[in-house]
């Protein structure tokens, strides 16, 4: 006879539910907690003054971590010691180089660097008051980077800084200054800046990245000797930043590149580079800051910041903490 496959077969016993009846509580009082109603934000009060605004944010994240940064940097201040900010070209782009500017004023930053996009933004605003053109509308055309004086007055001043044995950033700085009348605008400079105040700004470039590079003029032994002095400027720089703070603002990866190699060459040479603050701030985390900037250089001392969202917010806001700080 053939076996009934119609008898049903008995499941295994499931596993009982666990007895909680013997758990062991303890009170609420002798827990630690990580969030206290002391931390909260104290509503805002029309016609408060920014020190109020700032005192009622809630002591919680990333308030926490802008308190600090801000902190660390009136530290660097007060004590002399360097505070270098690196920045990518949308920092100028979005309007905070009057921000820098100030704080160069003031010699709370103390020396600044920047991609080679960042010469552009920079120039075009000195010489015109406008920059970042419509790259979208002209691609199609062949039209993107075109602009005759751009490529024609940069390059020369390169090439002419080089010669003089200039850094890229003083080159710029210095022809801004000699032709004044030839840069209405160049009080929003910040490369005009570190020429006026002897604060150094150094332009780091990877040769094919800027529009400055298509034009005839583009001389890659003047533009690679002019920035290979800024990189061992800006290493002379942070080989003496014991103590100090090194912030990027909006560089995913040439900046953080640099600044970990100044790091290693300022080490080599016996520099001791160990009780720093670094900090990242961008509105998207990436890898190259978030390893380069926070955590390697911090990793034999000191401390490494992230702070994340959008500069036009992010850098006035921690620029009128440092003020208040310093009083």
């Amino acid at each position: 006879m053939r076996p009934d496959r119609t008898r049903s077969i008995r499941p295994p016993a499931l596993i009982p539910p666990i007895n909680v009846s013997e758990l062991k509580t303890y009170p609420l009082k002798k827990r630690h907690s990580k969030v206290r109603l002391s931390d909260f934000a104290t509503p805002w009060k029309r016609g408060k003054s920014f020190a109020a605004f700032y005192a009622g944010l809630p002591d919680i994240l990333a308030v926490k971590t802008l308190r600090a940064v801000s902190r660390a940097i009136v530290q660097a201040h007060r004590k002399r010691r360097p505070v270098i900010v690196g920045i990518g070209a949308h920092v100028i782009k979005v309007g905070l180089s009057p921000i820098i500017t100030d704080l160069m004023e003031r010699r709370i930053i103390t020396a600044v660097a920047m991609s080679g996009a960042g010469i552009i933004h920079d120039f075009e605003l000195a010489l015109m008051g406008h920059t970042s053109e419509e790259v979208d509308a002209e691609i199609d055309e062949g039209r993107f980077g075109m602009a005759e004086e751009t490529g024609r007055i940069l390059n020369e001043a390169i090439v002419r800084g080089a010669k003089d044995g200039q850094g890229l950033g003083e080159a710029i700085g210095r022809y801004m200054s000699q032709a004044t009348d030839q840069f209405p605008h160049r009080a929003t400079s910040i490369v005009a800046a570190g020429a006026r105040l002897g604060v150094p700004v150094t332009v780091h470039v990877a040769v094919g990245t800027d529009i400055i590079h298509m034009h005839p003029s583009a001389d890659g032994a003047a533009i690679g000797a002019t920035s290979l002095l800024d990189f061992r400027r800006l290493t002379a720089v942070v080989a003496g930043m014991e103590g100090g703070v090194y912030v990027n603002i909006g560089s995913a990866v040439i900046l953080p590149e640099v600044f970990l190699k100044t790091l290693s060459l300022g080490r080599n040479l016996g520099h001791p580079i160990s009780k720093i603050t670094t900090v990242n701030m961008d509105f998207l985390s990436h890898y190259r800051p978030q390893t380069n900037v926070v955590r390697r250089p911090t990793q034999k001392g000191g401390q490494g910041y992230s702070l994340t969202g959008h500069h036009e917010i992010m850098l006035p806001l921690l620029a009128a903490a440092v003020l208040e700080e310093l009083g």
